[in-house]
């Protein structure tokens, strides 16, 4: 099992999750958005699972800042240059692929 979490260490999801992980010993990979984003062939790995409107937090604090709600925009291409504006955590196990605090697809990952 190859988990990695990316999020920022600001977010409560995030948090969560790592926690889920670390109370059953599960050794994962963190990465901080607010550090570094996902490189091209991560965020099409990440497609391949999850469409990138999925990806998109619209209700994020970033999202409305830039007033993209009343915007157009190619949504690959804003999610690549501002990772910000991914919904987190996304967490990744070799070719799975979730959005968001879902335990109950971990505890099937981990059986």
């Amino acid at each position: 099992m190859n988990i990695q979490i990316i999020g920022t260490k600001k977010c409560k999801e995030t948090q969560k999750a790592e926690r889920f992980f670390k109370e059953r010993r599960i050794a994962f990979h963190f990465r901080d958005l607010t550090e570094k984003g996902l490189s091209k062939g991560e965020f099409e790995n990440i497609c391949r699972v999850i469409p990138a409107e999925d990806l998109l937090d619209t209700e994020s604090k970033r999202y409305k800042e830039r007033g993209m709600q009343y915007m157009k925009f190619n949504i690959e291409e804003e999610l690549l240059d501002d990772p910000l504006l991914l919904k987190t955590p996304i967490v990744r196990n070799e070719r799975f692929v979730t959005v968001g605090y879902k335990p109950e697809v971990w505890k099937e990952w981990i059986k």
